[in-house]
């Protein structure tokens, strides 16, 4: 055998080979929580071992798999399958797994109920979406905030197997753990998903009053979330990993958070720059000014030249929106807006008055000629 071994359920278990269902359940309970993923989330040997010793506990458990095992050990022992296939019970086998040697096994068809039995598909689990609101200050500033999301958990009652205490998922008869049946057509064998297990390979006869065989359950956690600075209305920032719990030992879905800034009662953004139309009054723009502009860092004093024309645009450069993924920050862009009085009192209108007497500039000359 290559002086391999199989893997020691037992051993794994800290129980005695004679042990009862008793000391296996309390054994696995003891264990499980000490090891259990949500109790050691940044531990990954925890997750491992939290997955050898719920595969341990499934095999030991139910008194067929635990049958077979042992008859497994004591085959393989003894020299089992000529060419020393015998090394591989429970090395390297996925979570809830019985084996390398399945693959050998169904080689040859169903034999002695392991063809490729308990084996759950890993399942990553659901990504979350959660919308939250940010003024026009806070999206550009960034902020930490606590939200509360929802999101499930491994199930306190039966620590996620989705069976009632002091009972384990039972193999699927259909399709003998495979979670897939052949289908005959013509002179080929398709595969479909086995319709009793839904391709789990397993089924569950007496479901957790908890959380109705699912495995999971779900909690409301206040979770700390960083909004980098920069963000625009509908962006949307991952949390790896803060999703909901996956299934049969796969990796958790992530959070996503989706932002709703409230629009800002003068400025506006184009990317990462802000637009600002900046209203002056004729005097200014015809005989110059300089004059007080807002930005989003204070404010600063901006130069008309005499003469300056309605839409005449003028750019502050780094006076924009910081960019959320590094790099920089964006510009102003300020365009000018011309201020036309409503009204005038009479002394206003001598003056304009004068003013056209004195200025025969005709910006309409050219238009004219073509009406002639």
């Amino acid at each position: 055998m290559n002086g391999r071994k199989f893997k020691d359920y037992y051993s794994i278990l800290g129980v005695e080979k004679g042990a009862s269902k008793k000391d296996l359940k309390k054994a696995y309970h003891d264990l499980a929580r000490k090891y259990h993923p949500d109790a050691n989330p940044n531990n990954k040997n925890a997750e491992e071992k939290f997955k050898e010793i719920s595969e341990a506990y499934e095999v030991l458990s139910d008194p067929k798999k635990r049958k077979e095992y042992e008859e497994g050990v004591r085959f393989y022992e003894s020299g089992g399958f000529a060419g020393g296939r015998g090394e591989g019970f429970g090395q390297g086998a996925p979570y809830g797994g019985v084996g390398d040697f399945t693959n050998l096994f169904d080689m040859f068809g169903d034999f002695s109920g392991f063809a490729g039995a308990g084996q759950p598909q890993r399942e990553r689990g659901k990504d979350l979406h959660y919308h939250i609101r940010l003024t026009f200050e806070d999206a550009l500033k960034g902020l930490a905030t606590r939200i509360n999301v929802s999101r499930d958990e491994s199930c306190p009652v039966c620590f996620g197997s989705g069976a009632k205490p002091g009972t384990s998922p039972k193999i699927c008869p259909e399709c003998q753990g495979r979670g897939v049946v052949a289908q005959n057509e013509g002179f080929f064998s398709l595969s479909r998903a086995c319709s009793r297990c839904l391709g789990k390979g397993t089924i569950i006869e007496s479901a957790c009053p908890n959380c109705k065989g699912g495995g999971k359950s779900p909690k409301i956690q206040k979770i700390t979330v960083k909004i980098p600075p920069g963000v625009k209305d509908g962006s949307k920032i991952r949390f790896k990993g803060k999703g909901g719990l996956g299934s049969n030992g796969g990796p958790p879905g992530d959070l996503y958070i989706i932002t709703q800034v409230a629009p800002h009662s003068v400025f506006k953004r184009d990317g990462n720059d802000i637009l600002l139309d900046l209203p002056i009054t004729f005097t200014e723009a015809a005989l110059g000014a300089n004059v007080k502009v807002p930005t989003l860092d204070g404010a600063v004093s901006l130069k008309m030249p005499a003469g300056t024309q309605e839409g005449k645009s003028f750019r502050l450069r780094g006076k924009g929106t910081p960019s959320p993924a590094g790099g920089g920050r964006g510009d102003m862009l300020i365009k000018v807006r011309i201020a036309v009085p409503n009204k005038l009192n009479a002394k206003e209108k001598e003056a304009l008055g004068k003013f056209a007497e004195l200025h025969k500039e005709n910006p309409r000359e050219h238009l004219e000629r073509l009406a002639r």
